[in-house]
């Protein structure tokens, strides 16, 4: 059954650990990763984001039974536990596929997680255009057309992170 919680980021490895202590090796971890590309002083310096902040999902079959959540409920590393139901399970773990599937080999996600739409206006997040301003005016499978500034260009979607305005 999948969890999410919300975690002490400095203390995720003793969480880890207790976790695969109390409730054995056969315990998922998932946090989604973002990496965002910034240039300062005409260099390009990377830098890892979690997607969800504090939260991170965990996957264990004995999360079902109440017994185990009360003896996992103070673990180091642990602010807070968020009980799900079997409802929440589908929509948990379509979220975790989705992220899944737009990862790239290194297992942060690239830009086939977020959605796109006609005349919205984003800005770049990585990239040499990074912090500029851009509107898009058509999506083609890998490739957007978009206005920067006064100009029209066409960038793959691939190459760079952006955000809705």
């Amino acid at each position: 059954m999948w969890s999410v919680l919300k975690i002490n980021k400095k203390e995720i490895e003793f969480l880890k650990q207790d976790f695969k202590k109390k409730l054995g090796n056969d315990i998922i971890f998932y946090n989604p990763k973002i990496i965002i590309q910034k240039y300062k002083k005409n260099k390009l310096f990377s830098k890892e984001y979690s997607l969800l902040g504090d939260y991170i999902f965990c996957y264990q079959e004995k999360f079902k039974s109440n017994k185990f959540l009360d003896l996992i409920k103070f673990s180091r590393g642990l602010k807070y536990f968020l009980k799900s139901t079997n409802a929440d399970q589908n929509e948990l773990q379509n979220f975790i596929n989705k992220c899944k599937k737009s990862e790239d080999k290194n297992g942060n996600l690239t830009n086939q997680f977020f959605d796109y739409s006609i005349n919205s206006n984003y800005k770049f997040k990585s990239g040499p255009m990074t912090d500029k301003l851009f509107r898009i005016i058509e999506i083609h499978k890998n490739k957007l057309k978009i206005l920067l500034g006064g100009y029209k260009t066409t960038i793959n979607k691939k190459d760079y992170l952006f955000y809705s305005v």
